[in-house]
């Protein structure tokens, strides 16, 4: 690939937040110039249903050659960005709480439903399941997100997440690598510290993580932790030794190394978002999220893999490869020909049925 070449699409290494109910036109800026890799929906950019769908629309004509994800933090509890009509579901700790196999049926049931509702509003990316692993009862970031306090069972939980979601068409993302259950702090305020022994993170942090990759997850998302047992000085997201090295090598995996928001404060408030993003992608991650809405940081950062592909610091073959990955996880997830979002009474008739009501007041019998 030249560099004339890599610069038309560099923005698909990015997924970018915005303000409002329509594409911004900082946005289709960035898309026209760069070739974007996705949007991510929030809170801010829900009025209705149908907006929703439409907005999706909208962010799939921004598309040239390859099309964007879509994609949205929609895992139950206090991570959702879809709330009513959507079903609003119980935190996934109840799912681990129901114990096996009551828990592997009810995962699956919630995972068949969750997928219906993504689809009827055209997203084609979920940033879940959790699998960290809920060894720390006072980690103010993960608590009840977590399947889990085994690992176990957040690796079989997890694995039927993944499964039932993507048998149905949405890319799962299992986050947040290699693992953010014992961390005492949160990296959206400050850079948390794991001090964990290799055998320890093989034996507990690892186990869902190596699960998930046996059943194919499509992403995986990285952590702004500290882990001096696999590098003293970076965060997991900005470490080669932990993204390419552990990872892509040692646990071969193939699929798609996608970046936690970079904006949170155990990244900006010591690198700066332009610095954060070369980092992120020269240490394996294939795409960053850029979560912010603030398009003159998110130009900026994506002329800033440009200047270090042009410059040497960032190897023309890594971005080739973060290219290549999104093609072929792209090809698998949005080639096929994908159901158009509903409309009108289709789309409410989806969303908060009566069956998928009946799954989520059974997890919150756990809850």
């Amino acid at each position: 690939m030249s560099l004339r070449d890599f610069r038309r699409h560099v923005g698909q290494l990015a997924i970018v937040g915005f303000d409002g109910h329509d594409i911004p036109a900082g946005v289709r800026s960035l898309a026209r110039e760069f070739d974007l890799g996705g949007v991510i929906f929030f809170a801010r950019n829900v009025e209705s249903p149908e907006q929703v769908a439409d907005l999706s629309r909208q962010s799939q004509a921004m598309a040239t050659e390859i099309p964007l994800w879509v994609s949205v933090d929609q895992e139950g509890g206090r991570v959702a960005r879809l709330k009513r009509p959507f079903t609003e579901w119980p935190p996934m700790i109840t799912l681990g709480r129901a114990g096996s196999p009551e828990s592997d049926r009810l995962a699956a049931r919630f995972a068949a439903a969750l997928a219906a509702e993504l689809h009827a509003v055209g997203i084609s990316l979920d940033y879940t399941p959790v699998l960290d692993v809920h060894t720390n009862p006072k980690n103010p970031v993960i608590g009840d997100r977590a399947l889990a306090a085994r690992a176990e069972d957040v690796a079989r939980l997890g694995t039927i997440i993944i499964r039932t979601l993507q048998g149905a068409g949405i890319a799962a993302c299992g986050k947040h690598f290699p693992g953010h259950g014992d961390t005492g702090t949160d990296s959206h305020h400050e850079l948390p510290l794991l001090e964990h022994p290799p055998d320890r993170l093989e034996a507990v942090e690892l186990v869902p993580f190596k699960a998930a990759i046996e059943a194919g997850v499509a992403s995986i998302m990285t952590a702004h932790i500290l882990i001096p047992s696999l590098d003293e000085e970076l965060p997991g997201t900005l470490s080669p030794a932990i993204v390419d090295g552990l990872l892509k090598q040692k646990l071969g995996y193939g699929g798609l190394v996608l970046s936690d928001d970079l904006e949170m404060k155990a990244i900006s408030g010591r690198y700066g978002h332009s610095e954060a993003t070369v980092r992120a992608i020269a240490a394996g991650c294939d795409a960053v999220l850029m979560c912010a809405p603030k398009p003159e940081e998110q130009m900026a950062a994506l002329e800033a893999i440009i200047y270090a592909v042009e410059d040497g610091r960032l190897p023309l073959t890594r971005a080739e490869d973060a290219l290549k990955r999104h093609r072929r996880v792209k090809e698998r997830f949005l080639a096929p020909p994908r159901p158009k979002p509903a409309t009108g009474a289709a789309l409410r008739a989806i969303l908060g049925r009566d069956e998928h009501q009946a799954v989520a007041a059974e997890m919150a019998r756990f809850a």
